[in-house]
């Protein structure tokens, strides 16, 4: 295992989750372009740069309610930039400050969007190898869209960062303790998607929920039980747990896959850490002690944070092997 350690002013795992955010790198100039989905929906991707023939892109999978210019992507974006790799965001539905057209938004569990853009990047750019990184629930996603297609996966290789792999579990851990301010935090940001969609007089009949019960939703748990699990076919919130976490799929990887968790993540329990019989010979898992969540600052000081992340990544995709 590459290590991970951690300054003696970062060793605490909100420091490493928060402080990152507190200190945003510049990212280089994006290109957007707007991909039409199947379903006559959209989503937006980011372009950094066009490949030239046969050079490798890197697809982005930022994580909940995320996008080109959370923390994580900024830094890795900018690496990119430095290295000279192409690289895109791959926006989730709604993340790309526009919402999107249809009642239905996006989940952990949701790889047909994925599909549809490497796909189509496939025929564009026949001779690019595909990458791709996920964090958080954009991990999540890439572990299941790559244990799904198997052998028949368009991606090369694949990393997947802080991925809450057990769904159940996380939105239980959000639940308890200082954990309950990222929960609150992010279901805001989800109660404001969702009250949008609820004054919208072309959607209103097809939500689930009334303007009245939206702010009643005030964990994830709840959340996802009235609004995300009816909208795209869960019989309810168990059905969508259970169906859409990516710790049953490791076991069916493909391509090589780099899966990154720290121990004392405040998104996770240790249901998350997969044991060895689940996981795939070609899944490179590492587990350090300290991190947080999508946070592994390693140097620096705390104004101006060093980050392990966006080395290893990249190293580990671009490594010939």
């Amino acid at each position: 295992m590459t290590n991970f350690l951690p300054p003696w002013w970062a060793r605490n795992p909100h420091i490493q989750t928060i402080l990152p955010l507190l200190t945003k790198v510049d990212r280089p100039e994006l290109r957007r372009e707007r991909f039409e989905l199947q379903d006559g929906d959209f989503i937006d991707l980011d372009w950094l740069s066009t490949p030239k023939e046969g050079e490798a892109i890197l697809v982005i999978i930022h994580g909940l309610e995320g996008s080109a210019e959370s923390h994580y992507v900024r830094r890795l974006l900018h690496d990119c930039n430095k290295r000279g790799l192409c690289a895109l965001v791959h926006h989730h539905r709604s993340c790309s400050g526009e919402s999107n057209r249809l009642a239905r938004s996006y989940h952990s569990g949701d790889t047909q969007d994925l599909q549809e853009n490497l796909q189509h990047l496939k025929l564009r750019f026949p001779t690019s190898p595909l990458l791709a990184v996920g964090y958080s629930l954009g991990g999540n996603v890439l572990t299941k869209y790559l244990g799904e297609q198997g052998e028949n996966s368009l991606l090369k290789r694949g990393a997947v960062i802080s991925a809450p792999l057990k769904l159940s579990a996380c939105a239980k851990r959000l639940e308890k303790g200082f954990s309950k301010v990222y929960q609150s935090y992010l279901i805001k940001q989800l109660q404001q998607k969702v009250t949008d969609k609820v004054k919208d007089d072309s959607l209103r009949d097809a939500m689930p929920v009334s303007l009245a019960q939206i702010s009643q939703l005030d964990t994830f748990y709840a959340f996802d039980h009235r609004v995300t699990a009816p909208l795209h076919g869960f019989t309810g919130v168990d059905d969508y747990y259970q169906k859409s976490s990516g710790i049953d799929y490791l076991v069916t990887i493909r391509q090589p896959t780099l899966v990154l968790h720290a121990a004392d993540d405040p998104f996770m329990t240790a249901d998350v850490i997969p044991t060895e019989d689940k996981i795939s010979s070609h899944v490179t898992y590492e587990l350090h002690d300290q991190g947080g969540h999508v946070g592994f600052i390693n140097g620096g000081n705390p104004f101006k944070p060093k980050y392990y992340l966006e080395q290893r990544i990249l190293n580990f995709l671009l490594s010939p092997e």
